[in-house]
């Protein structure tokens, strides 16, 4: 196998970016990127931290982040299976990237900066859900905002397709890393049938 060592000899194998590729880039929300980041519903934040990288799915039922400043969004961090792992790797290494989806469009938001973890109370009262406020809100001061091109998800034909039946459930997965004393079929129907409260 031969392995790419440096960063000349990674431009030599594809080339300098297009002028396009650079000009899409902002250090700010735009008002065009502003309204595409405020209809996303769903994005995949990634932290790194002293015991190596994180990216965990972020969902919410409007918008996922608020807009706090042109150069900062808050995200709500609800309560969920207390592993922390992004949240560790903020407190150790500010340094995220957020990558916005919204289902149907091929264009994907793509956000580098630096976050901080609140638990201000009037900060965690702007998500309120149901009576419930999220534990914490991550705090993200953009150093870039880019739309990235749709090659990718066409190529996948993300949104064409459904291929849940092909893969195994979380309630299969769990089952088999437990040797079935959590997991299984029962799992699965519990998350089928939560009510709207059981997700905040």
């Amino acid at each position: 196998m031969q392995n790419i060592s440096s960063i000349s000899e990674l431009e030599a194998l594809y080339g300098q970016p297009s002028d396009a590729a650079i000009r899409k880039v902002s250090p700010r929300l735009t008002p065009l990127y502003r309204r595409w980041i405020m209809a996303s519903r769903f994005c995949v934040l990634t932290s790194v931290g002293p015991d190596g990288t994180d990216g965990s799915p972020r969902g919410e039922d409007g918008p996922v982040v608020q807009e706090l400043d042109p150069q900062t969004l808050a995200m709500p961090d609800w309560r969920g299976n207390n592993r922390l792992d992004s949240l560790r790797n903020i407190i150790s290494d500010g340094r995220v990237s957020l990558m916005f989806m919204v289902p149907g469009s091929t264009t994907i938001v793509r956000v580098n900066g630096r976050a901080v973890l609140s638990a201000d109370t009037d900060l965690r009262t702007r998500f309120e859900r149901r009576g419930k406020l999220p534990a914490t809100v991550i705090v993200i001061t953009l150093q870039e905002i880019y739309a990235q091109c749709a090659r990718a998800p066409l190529r996948a034909g993300l949104w064409q397709r459904n291929d849940r039946d092909a893969v195994p459930s979380m309630g299969d997965i769990l089952a088999e890393m437990t040797n079935g004393k959590e997991g299984g079929a029962d799992f699965d129907k519990k998350f089928q049938s939560l009510e709207p409260d059981g997700l905040w």
